[in-house]
């Protein structure tokens, strides 16, 4: 049973988003401000707790860290959960953790050496924006997702907001669960996804499957996790796309 937590959850941010959020159900952003309506943006809203680290405490002690024979990157990080995890009823706050996480990884150093000239500055802003939100789903240890939101479905929420076409949307989806397409980039996204209490995982192996990705803890099982995105997925992505604005003539 989906279980509505109807506090609005308001967090200031760096940057302001842009205000074309506003069209899914919701959302409201006003300049750095961006607030989110439980009731009406969630499809399934069952837990208000998430799982969080200090962000500068993993940039200090956890980016730099190298793996060895001993202990690969994953174990790194999983130590660190454990030793720094904390629980918060506070959605902003976890929010603002996100954005800081996903400035970092989606930072325009990265375009240089990226090898996708069609990945602008501004589709990193995308990407930043997108991912911050997708930040409040989550997945139970038992595979359960308990709460999913529009942006659990990446392409279809970009194409609503950012007026993008099928093949632009999943170009940043790929992007956006790919790690840049590189090792180094894996690793780099490995560490900063401590601070949201997991790892990055996906319902989907390529665009065309289009069923998102989440923060989900270590250990959660991802067989139960991929029954129950798949009973639900079909539905809830023909709604988000129900949001998008129709050209004039």
């Amino acid at each position: 049973m989906t279980t509505i937590d109807t506090t609005a959850i308001t967090v200031e941010l760096p940057e302001a988003f842009d205000a074309r959020w506003s069209r899914l159900p919701g959302v409201q952003v006003d300049g750095r401000r961006l607030t989110v309506d439980p009731a009406e943006y969630f499809f399934r809203f069952e837990s208000h707790t998430w799982l969080v680290a200090d962000w500068n405490l993993v940039k200090d002690q956890l980016l730099a860290a190298d793996e060895t024979t001993e202990s690969a990157v994953e174990q790194l990080a999983l130590d660190f959960i454990k030793r720094h995890g904390e629980s918060t009823s506070d959605a902003g706050r976890v929010l603002g953790i996100a954005y800081e996480v996903y400035a970092y990884l989606f930072r325009e150093e990265h375009l240089a050496g990226l090898g996708l000239p069609q990945v602008t500055a501004e589709h990193q802003r995308m990407l930043r924006e997108a991912a911050t939100l997708m930040a409040l789903n989550k997945v139970e240890l038992d595979g359960h997702i308990s709460n999913v939101g529009p942006c659990w479905f990446f392409p279809a929420a970009t194409s609503v907001v950012f007026d993008l076409d099928d093949a632009t949307g999943g170009m940043l989806d790929e992007v956006y669960h790919g790690g840049w397409f590189n090792e180094h980039r894996r690793i780099e996204a490995i560490k900063a996804h401590a601070t949201l209490g997991g790892r990055l995982v996906h319902g989907c192996q390529s665009v065309p499957d289009q069923t998102g990705g989440v923060v989900a803890p270590y250990g959660a099982s991802m067989a139960n996790f991929r029954e129950d995105l798949a009973e639900f997925k079909a539905d809830w992505i023909a709604r988000v796309y129900s949001h998008r604005v129709t050209p004039g003539p």
